[in-house]
């Protein structure tokens, strides 16, 4: 097992010049590689269509997505980005400026937004799930809104039809954001359940190495409007006017990659489970350390790892992160700095979010993924409760190291 010795005194930590935990570095990207036998099947059905244009296995890839999300249409693009921006062109309300968002988010959504040449404007999430809801969302909607922007978290879902319902109400094109859902189901207003993907005007997620399915890059958005799927194909396609605008197409060794992930989801799915319930066991005694659970009540894909360190934690989180990357597990932040806190050199709405600015503060993510083994996972949190056993001494060292010149 590719581990060190548990550590003895906390002058043995990487922080303070020890040998580090892992040799192999923890990540939180999900990494999955498809059979490579299967991924070589789809890759040859592009060399053999001969005198087909380009795009035949990206076809096929989207017809099996829009069966996939149990919806209409599936449009397919060379990148995440280029979906997400291409969505929000395509739905933003001409002459309107402003698209609602949650604060609490990826640190590149307002970017994408700015781009677009539309103004960012920062809401609060849920306390208790870490989303945008209709409450939270309704406050901001004015005469100038071009769009809602409502980005599931990276922990389960947000309300999908209570913010398709707002968006109904106030006439505003609803976008949602399902990178991290894209195994989901959320009610609808019948009660029934519904894959993420088939709520609001249109839903967009990406192929990214990290993500759940990996296709080593590109995006995808899908819909039940005809319209908008024809629109998004011809800004795709460039044949009508963005900014920077190219060829936005997804190339079809991408889309082979993706088709030989798709294949074997749920089995990744099992894999993601074990190593949630692994977490959940080996962190419960744990002081001030909380697992965010999954919904069961729904599919869910177990694939983030998420963590709030509650006020019985006795090191900050900063010095955590210092202390857990040192060893070669790269946690990392939930979403710190908040957007709305972020310096921009593109105009956009201040906001005053307290609850926002509280929550970025607690949370973290773990190693996850298919380089993370289930012993991996037990010497995660054997290293977290060394560290709050000793957490004085921790310290301690931090301070004398800071004083050294």
């Amino acid at each position: 097992m590719d581990v060190r010795p548990t550590r003895r005194s906390v002058s043995e930590l990487a922080l303070f010049g020890g040998s580090k935990w892992f040799d192999v570095p923890k990540s939180t990207s999900n990494l999955v590689g498809p059979d490579f036998d299967r991924f070589l099947d789809y890759s040859q059905s592009i060399f053999d269509a001969a005198g087909r244009p380009p795009g035949t296995v990206t076809a096929r890839f989207e017809a099996r997505l829009a069966a996939f999300h149990e919806t209409g249409y599936c449009v397919a693009f060379c990148s995440g980005f280029w979906a997400l921006a291409t969505a929000i062109v395509a739905l933003a309300r001409p002459g309107r400026r402003e698209v609602v968002i949650p604060s609490l988010t990826y640190r590149r959504m307002a970017d994408v937004i700015a781009w677009t040449g539309l103004l960012p404007r920062f809401c609060e999430v849920d306390a208790d799930t870490l989303a945008i809801s209709a409450a939270t969302a309704a406050p901001w909607i004015c005469d100038d809104t071009a769009l809602l922007l409502a980005v599931h978290p990276i922990v389960n879902c947000c309300d999908a039809q209570a913010l398709a319902d707002l968006a109904d109400e106030t006439h505003v094109p609803i976008l949602f954001d399902g990178v991290e859902s894209v195994y989901e189901r959320c009610i609808d207003g019948q009660g029934r359940s519904r894959k993420v993907g088939a709520f609001g005007h249109a839903e967009c997620f990406s192929l990214h190495a990290s993500k759940l399915i990996n296709g080593f890059e590109g995006g995808y958005v899908t819909t039940n409007d005809a319209a908008l799927a024809r629109r998004l194909v011809d800004l795709r396609n460039g044949s009508m006017v963005l900014p920077g605008a190219i060829d936005a197409r997804l190339a079809d060794m991408h889309a082979a990659m993706a088709l030989a992930n798709l294949d074997e989801l749920d089995a990744q799915v099992a894999r993601n489970r074990a190593r949630y319930e692994r977490y959940r066991v080996a962190l419960a005694a744990i002081q001030g350390v909380r697992l965010l659970t999954f919904d069961e009540s729904q599919p869910t894909s177990y694939k983030n790892i998420v963590v709030e360190l509650t006020a019985e934690w006795p090191l900050t989180r900063s010095l955590t992160l210092e202390m857990l990357n040192a060893e070669n597990i790269l946690a990392r932040a939930y979403y710190a700095p908040p957007l709305h806190s972020k310096p921009m050199a593109y105009p956009h709405i201040a906001a005053e979010l307290p609850v926002t600015d509280q929550l970025s503060q607690r949370f973290m993510l773990l190693p996850c993924g298919e380089f993370v083994t289930l012993d991996d996972i037990d010497e995660v949190a054997k290293l977290l409760s060394f560290a709050c056993a000793h957490a004085d001494a921790v310290r301690a060292c931090r301070a004398s190291q800071e004083q050294k010149p």
